[in-house]
């Protein structure tokens, strides 16, 4: 059937009630009616480009499920696309509702239209990496067309989100020079606009025909995800006058684009110490009038190279609590590598924690009805059942086997002092037997 509306914000203002506006109701136990005047304001994002026709669409906003976004792709160091592929299906089988295609080495479009010809979780991009690989030139002898041109060749090919770096301006160089960060620009986007506007002497294109982007995000419902180019990079720069000048500009840019119909996310930061998370998720939500907040983390400590999908659960665990909507996962190789297989599945169970937990402390409804399922197989000794509740079943089931215990309804490390078998026992009459 033909569509009547251009995208799920303007079908929502218009009470349109669309096949994915219902099964992201359906999933998120509420009712369409509850879910559309969210839609309609922005405050819920369902990313699905019209030419993404196996998606299985997923909403975000605060109110909702906090969903987990993964970063894939190739490099020129590991150009492998069969690997990638397999860290796809692997991501999505442990629950990512996002893959992001970062690929920057090699023919990039036919690993991207394969993604949105067969994976069902959202597929986002950032056109600006592709710009340089697609044109095969270098950065300085691109135009701002060619920036453009990428960005709708991307939603031809089916793309749910982009992420496009418009926050930072010329303004932003005199800044940066200005003001001495630690770390300067560590998002790769945002360097790569920050660099091109340098060498050109010209005005960021994404920020200078933005309206023209907004056009092609309109005519095939894709998604802006609004690029934090000064997302802080350390501790240090953490809440500084670059990242909030960019985005107050941020928050301009989300009112234009749903003064289109387009549907926004703006991303967000970055390194920050624990103590300034829950004043930074305010920040946003006021500036950019409750769009949906997609972080980064954060990550809550500078020094632990291997072991960042922790430092980045704990962060994301405090962000989602306090309003963020949408987890990018981080993997020990964060910092150090491309992650390979086992280094994406610790970064998504790492994310797949923190949000469950944010989950459960925001009442988003039905969240904590797995854990009261767990705690009663954990009550009756019910091994198969918690198998079942398990984040991660496999693993939990490889550590029982490995030290498997003398008796079936203990563990080996409490044996026949296991408490919840002495009070089972206890309870029922029965006699505690310990040696």
């Amino acid at each position: 059937m033909e569509r009547t509306y251009a995208t799920q914000m303007d079908a929502a203002r218009r009470g349109i009630v669309t096949p994915e506006l219902k099964t992201v109701a359906e999933k998120e136990k509420m009712t369409v009616e509850e879910l559309m005047p969210l839609v309609a304001s922005g405050k819920v994002v369902i990313p699905a480009n019209k030419n993404h026709k196996c998606i299985n669409p997923e909403g975000v906003g605060s109110m909702l499920r906090t969903k987990i976004n993964v970063n894939l792709g190739v490099s020129r160091d590991c150009k492998d696309y069969n690997i990638a592929m397999q860290k796809v299906n692997s991501a999505i089988a442990m629950g990512a509702e996002a893959i992001m295609d970062l690929s920057s080495h090699g023919n990039t479009q036919p690993f991207r239209k394969k993604l949105t010809s067969e994976c069902p979780a959202m597929i986002g991009t950032v056109p600006v990496y592709d710009s340089v690989i697609h044109y095969q030139r270098d950065l300085e002898t691109l135009t701002a067309k060619d920036f453009i041109d990428v960005v709708r060749l991307h939603a031809q090919d089916g793309v749910d989100f982009v992420t496009l770096h418009c926050g930072i301006t010329r303004k932003t160089i005199d800044q940066i020079k200005k003001h001495k960060r630690k770390m300067n620009i560590v998002s790769r986007g945002g360097s790569l606009v920050f660099a091109w506007m340098c060498m050109t002497g010209e005005e960021n294109p994404f920020y200078e025909y933005y309206d023209e982007i907004l056009d092609i995000c309109r005519e095939y419902d894709v998604t802006i995800s609004l690029g934090d180019a000064c997302r802080p990079g350390c501790l240090a720069d953490a809440t500084d006058v670059c990242q909030i000048e960019e985005l107050v500009r941020l928050g301009e840019l989300t009112k234009r684009a749903w003064q289109k119909d387009v549907q926004v996310m703006v991303e967000g930061p970055g390194h920050v110490p624990m103590d300034q998370i829950a004043a930074n998720m305010k920040v946003q939500q006021t500036i950019c009038m409750g769009a949906p907040f997609y972080v980064l983390g954060p990550l809550v400590t500078d020094i632990a190279p291997g072991y960042d999908h922790i430092t980045s659960a704990i962060g994301g665990a405090i962000a989602a609590m306090n309003g963020a909507a949408f987890l990018c996962y981080v993997t020990p190789a964060e910092h150090l590598a491309l992650p390979n297989v086992d280094d994406v599945k610790q970064g998504i169970i790492a994310s797949r924690i923190a949000a469950h937990a944010a989950d459960i402390a925001k009442g988003v409804r039905g969240a904590r009805e797995i854990d009261d399922k767990m705690a009663e197989a954990r009550r009756k000794l019910d091994w198969e059942g918690q198998w079942a509740c398990a984040i991660d079943p496999e693993t939990a089931k490889a550590i029982r086997a490995d030290r498997s215990p003398e008796h079936d309804d203990t563990c080996s490390m409490c044996g026949k002092f296991c408490a919840v078998r002495s009070m089972n026992k206890a309870l029922s009459g029965e006699k505690v037997d310990i040696l």
